[in-house]
């Protein structure tokens, strides 16, 4: 079975590598391709796209299909896999990190976060990294990722009465399914 995932390093220079491709790029940068980044990968990109995992929750993934991965090699393992540009870093509501396979035309999409049920939804929009690109040329810089976060509250949270009556604990209908889709 052959593997494929995006890499890259700078953005614009994105390019699909097999398994192999992998693991020479990683050689040269001095890391190995082990069974845990290759099983962190695979999982990367079954999850659908739109669909953000914590350390923490790929843990459990990892723990679910019977590995025996520690969270700190999932730590490290995240933090070299995004050092890479093979995964994406985002910071949503919840107060810690979440990844992302980082596919073609990064930037090219955004999220909105409810901020009471963390419900994260993805939009397009190629305006805000054209505005991104232009602040970064102005100032001298090289573009790697342009990412906006928009903090709200869903319209099930809205109507269920936040800000008045709503529990702290509650969480909107789609939000639950979308969980136990994982």
């Amino acid at each position: 079975m052959q593997t494929t995932i995006v890499l890259s390093r700078y953005h614009h220079a994105m390019s699909a590598y097999s398994l192999e491709l992998l693991r020479e790029e990683l050689n040269k940068r001095g890391f190995r391709l082990t069974n845990q980044r290759q099983e962190i990968l695979e999982i990367f990109q079954a999850v659908p796209q739109g669909r953000h995992l914590s350390a923490e929750e790929l843990h459990a993934v990892l723990k679910k299909n019977g590995s025996r991965v520690s969270l700190s090699t999932v730590y490290r393992t995240l933090h070299v896999m995004t050092y890479m540009g093979i995964l994406r870093e985002l910071e949503l509501a919840e107060g810690h990190k979440h990844y992302e396979l980082n596919l073609p035309n990064p930037g090219q999409h955004h999220h909105l976060v409810c901020v009471h049920c963390n419900r994260t939804l993805e939009f397009e929009n190629t305006f805000v990294t054209q505005i991104g690109m232009k602040q970064a040329q102005v100032s001298g810089y090289h573009l790697l990722d342009c990412q906006l976060t928009i903090f709200g509250v869903c319209p099930e949270a809205v109507k269920a009465g936040w800000g008045e009556t709503l529990s702290k604990d509650w969480s909107c209908e789609r939000s639950i399914q979308e969980e136990q889709s994982l």
